[in-house]
């Protein structure tokens, strides 16, 4: 629905220019052109428009991710860790919203999924991705050596941002390393 699109891309816009404390329904509003009674058609509040935008992240990340594994030229399962790593990257440094909301920490570390913590989210699609395109078997040893991995990149990658808008490339580096050491340890 394009009215729910302008939406969602107001909310990301708004969100880089002044952060989730100072987003309101109103101003999505009025950024996207439509009536106020038109978001609250959709979302009662602005916590299920971010939480719709956290899930739009999710789903084009998970896309984009399927696309790069499936184009191939990842020989070792360490160049697709690296290209998960890459394509993050490229998406907080290229998507309106994503740098200020990421898959919605910001707002509530259970955003995604009322049942689960957004990096468990995260996880699970990025095991079903390993699993289907990637041809990594499941077991409780993938998931959790998958959720591990995805808490330490997590924590070092916002690190990595915090001390560099663009990303501090000596961190992002040591984020690869600490995945390929530590998935290595599991997988070899």
């Amino acid at each position: 629905m394009v009215r729910v699109q302008r939406m969602l891309d107001a909310c990301a816009e708004l969100l880089d220019e002044a952060g989730y404390s100072d987003l309101s329904t109103t101003r999505i509003a009025e950024r996207a052109g439509v009536a106020i009674g038109s978001v609250y058609q959709f979302f009662p509040d602005k916590r299920a428009i971010t939480q719709a935008l956290g899930l739009r992240y999710l789903d084009l990340f998970t896309a984009r991710v399927r696309e790069r594994l499936a184009a191939g030229g990842h020989g070792h399962w360490t160049q697709a860790a690296d290209a998960i790593i890459d394509e993050y990257l490229e998406m907080h440094r290229s998507v309106p919203g994503f740098r200020s909301l990421h898959f919605g920490d910001v707002v509530d570390t259970r955003l995604l999924d009322s049942q689960n913590e957004n990096n468990r989210v995260i996880a699970t699609r990025l095991r079903q991705l390993l699993t289907s395109v990637g041809g990594a078997g499941e077991s409780e040893d993938l998931d959790r050596a998958v959720t591990v991995a995805v808490e330490a990149a997590d924590a070092v990658l916002k690190l990595a941002f915090r001390s560099d808008a663009d990303g501090d490339p000596r961190l992002i580096e040591e984020t690869k390393i600490l995945l390929r050491n530590y998935l290595g340890h599991h997988f070899g």
